[in-house]
């Protein structure tokens, strides 16, 4: 019984070790947050306030996983924040100055915010543009478009049902719009460890040549990376848009850095090849649990800036040291 046990648990430990390969600093930082906050504020251990930090962490949640996927294979999308204002506003401007059903118009959103991405991607590839200028690029195109489509404004008055979405607590807990970002988080997940492309994306980041030479389509692969990131974005904006029951196009402004911070505070390497939408979870909650202690501590929203900026510098410089060694 002992002698036949022991190869078990090996093999149960050593896909513990798989699992959580990378995260395991980033959750002990997130512990120690949750301890320090839980004695720092007695508001903060409550069942309803981590459904709160759930709401507040959706949009960034979404677009973290997309972002995720770039930065495995080792580009950087600036544009996301724009694609999500794109997407929001061709929404609006079909359902409510168009009368396009709700369902259409919610298509066409995800596709225009799509097409920003396919862009940006046929651009790196086709043309060698690096992913920062290429993506850098594409934000002020499309921010430019989201603009136009309503000449700046702000657009109210989608059907009834469309607002509730976001703040029903279905079952007591869950909104439809946190039910979505965890679908997202699983899918994503299972994606990158258990099927075939996510796992080419590990070898283009890791050498896109040896990945070519491989018999791996870098640039189509690189195409359908920065497309799906961008549809996620556009998919993050439908949330934001059932939250606020209205669009502007101011929306979604800095929201690509929130993405990356995740991504890279949850232990993805900024130089591809390593990292995954588990660590990127574990980001996307040490944010929405840091803003919600500092809210909590009546911390100024400036100097809220300046902490979650150092938080993301000590990620990056504990990457660096674990590379080292």
């Amino acid at each position: 019984m002992t002698a036949q046990a022991k190869p078990e648990q090996t093999g149960a430990l050593a896909q513990l070790r798989e699992l959580t390969r990378g995260t395991a600093g980033p959750l002990i930082g997130l512990i120690v947050l949750c301890l320090f906050l839980t004695v720092a504020t007695d508001r903060f251990l409550s069942a309803r306030n981590f459904l709160n930090i759930l709401d507040q962490i959706t949009v960034i949640g979404i677009m973290a996983v997309g972002m995720t996927m770039v930065i495995l294979i080792g580009g950087i999308d600036l544009a996301v924040g724009s694609a999500l204002a794109l997407a929001i506003m061709v929404l609006g401007y079909l359902n409510i100055e168009m009368g396009v059903p709700l369902g259409i118009a919610i298509i066409a959103a995800l596709l225009a915010a799509s097409l920003s991405g396919l862009v940006s991607g046929l651009f790196i590839t086709q043309f060698n543009v690096p992913p920062f200028i290429a993506t850098l690029a594409m934000m002020s195109v499309v921010r430019g478009l989201a603009n136009m489509i309503s000449n700046g404004q702000q657009l109210t008055g989608f059907p009834l049902w469309f607002n509730p979405l976001a703040i029903t607590r279905y079952f007591g807990f869950l909104t439809m719009t946190v039910a979505v970002m965890l679908v997202v988080f699983v899918l994503g997940f299972l994606f990158l460890r258990y099927r075939e492309g996510g796992r080419q994306l590990y070898a283009i980041g890791g050498n896109p040549e040896v990945a070519r030479l491989a018999g791996i389509n870098v640039k189509r692969a690189t195409v359908l990376v920065y497309t799906a990131c961008s549809f996620l974005a556009g998919l993050a904006g439908m949330m934001i848009a059932a939250r606020l029951d209205s669009v502007q196009p101011s929306s979604g402004t800095g929201y690509e850095l929130d993405a990356i911070a995740a991504v890279v505070i949850g232990g993805t390497s900024l130089s591809g090849g390593t990292g995954g939408v588990g660590g990127t979870i574990i980001g996307v909650l040490i944010i929405g649990v840091l803003r919600n202690g500092l809210n909590l501590l009546s911390v100024s929203p400036f100097l809220q800036q300046v902490i979650i900026g150092l938080v993301i510098l000590m990620a990056v410089v504990a990457e660096t040291y674990r590379k080292r060694s």
